[in-house]
This record gives structure tokens, C-alpha cells and sequence, in this order.
């Protein structure tokens, strides 16, 4: 079964929302593409992470281009950006800290508990954020 049959329900998901492509190449499969909404990007991202080891197959490039804030996401990177609102957004890629996200986009580490306070109904420990969780960047 290729990569393509496996994530199947995320591809089904996507029509209709996502202006881009899901390639299988190098033994991954890569989506790169955008989506008019944040609410978009997360319904994809959901289906993409019914499959337990997503991780070692999906790189993925999704971004917000209406309404919402810039997510991109996967194992490759991640990406945030100002929506028309003056929110930001920010998708947890692997090894990130709260501390190494406020240091980017706030200015200092020492910012984490802002980024912490901003997403109290998604986090519980500023020490537990998970790859692919979006974040709200205050």
C-alpha cells in the first residue's frame, strides 16, 4: 500500500479546501499547498494524524492564505504569519521549546509564559507541546 492509499482519509478531507498537492516521493509524502482558513489547515491536520506514525511519513507545507494565520507544518518546517485580525499563528514542529518559540517570534525566551497563557485551552504544562499543535502567538 502506498503512502497515497495510507493517508487516503486526509487526501478525501483535503479536496475541496486545499489548493496544492499530496506527492509520494523518497519514501514520504509530501503535501505542499494552501487553505482559505485556519479551521482548513486543522480539519487536514487531524485527518493526516489518525495515522499513529504520520510523523515518519508526511513533510507537509499548508498555509492559511484567508481569514486565518499562516500554518505550515510537518516534519520539514513550520511557518507564522499575521492574519487580518493581528493574530499569529505558529505550528510546533519537532524539538521546539515554548522558550525557543518566544525567543523567534517575541524577542526572548523568557516570553514563553505569554505564549503559554495565550493557549491555556490547548496546553497544560508549558513543558508539553506536541508537533503539530497550532499555536496562538500573542
Amino acid at each position: 500500500m502506498g503512502l497515497r492509499d495510507k493517508y487516503a482519509h486526509a487526501i478525501q478531507t483535503a479536496k475541496g479546501k486545499f489548493d496544492g498537492n499530496a506527492e509520494e516521493r523518497d519514501g514520504k509524502l509530501y503535501w505542499k499547498g494552501t487553505v482559505k482558513t485556519e479551521a482548513d489547515a486543522n480539519e487536514i491536520w487531524n485527518a493526516i494524524k489518525t495515522i499513529p506514525d504520520w510523523r515518519n511519513d508526511v513533510v507537509a507545507d499548508i498555509k492559511v492564505t484567508g481569514g486565518g494565520a499562516a500554518a505550515g507544518a510537518g516534519a520539514a518546517g513550520a511557518s507564522a504569519g499575521a492574519s487580518a485580525a493581528g493574530g499569529r499563528t505558529y505550528t510546533v514542529k519537532s524539538g521546539d521549546t515554548l522558550s525557543a518559540i518566544a525567543k523567534e517570534h517575541l524577542g526572548s525566551a523568557s516570553a514563553y509564559m505569554k505564549i503559554f497563557e495565550a493557549n491555556r485551552d490547548k496546553l497544560t504544562d508549558p513543558d508539553k507541546i506536541n508537533p503539530g499543535q497550532v499555536l496562538r502567538i500573542p
